[in-house]
């Protein structure tokens, strides 16, 4: 069984957030449960930034910028606070484009970490639910795109319209800590 760890962290505007990870059965590697981040679409990157870093007591490092570009996307993470950015670049046509037309600013998909992203995805194939990307990060990758904050991260995007799952985009992913 494994064991329950808690790990809290305070920003420096009294923000308090909680993850709760648990070790492996080896004993090894620490893994996130729950909600991994949730999703906000804003129309303008930097001003997203401004807003939430203001408002959370937070700090915004970028993503896959190059993988982003390629869905006409722009893209900023604080993983302390539970919270990505995702913005469309002007003159492409993107999903959210779309999503912020149809609308407006707001959640637009929530990132939950599972015991076995890949079990998840298939019961959800099972209810109904499409699943459009998959994200399978090398260490070097991590390092680069994410701080080298994990040492695995492997998720899937899920479309859930038609399902309970509502409008929002699901994401199901494996998110391991390195050890220490």
């Amino acid at each position: 069984m494994a064991h329950r760890i808690d790990v809290s962290a305070s920003h420096s505007r009294g923000v308090r957030v909680q993850t709760v990870v648990s070790q492996n059965r080896t004993g090894g590697v620490v893994r996130q449960r729950g909600v991994n981040r949730v999703v906000m679409a804003v129309r303008d990157i930097e001003a997203g930034r401004e807003f939430y870093e203001k408002l959370l007591g937070c700090e915004f490092h970028p993503g896959n910028d190059e993988e982003a570009a390629a869905y006409g996307v722009k893209m900023l993470f604080s993983f302390d606070a539970g919270i990505e950015l995702v913005a469309p670049i002007e003159g492409r046509d993107s999903y959210i484009e779309k999503t912020l037309d149809e609308r407006g600013e707001g959640i637009v998909g929530v990132v939950w970490a599972v015991d076995d992203a890949d079990a998840s995805k298939s019961a959800g194939e099972e209810l109904g639910v499409s699943t459009y990307y998959t994200l399978d990060y090398s260490q070097s990758q991590i390092d680069r795109d994410l701080q080298g904050r994990f040492s695995r991260y492997y998720e899937h995007f899920m479309n859930g319209r038609g399902t309970p799952l509502g409008n929002a985009s699901v994401l199901v992913g494996e998110f391991d800590y390195p050890e220490g």
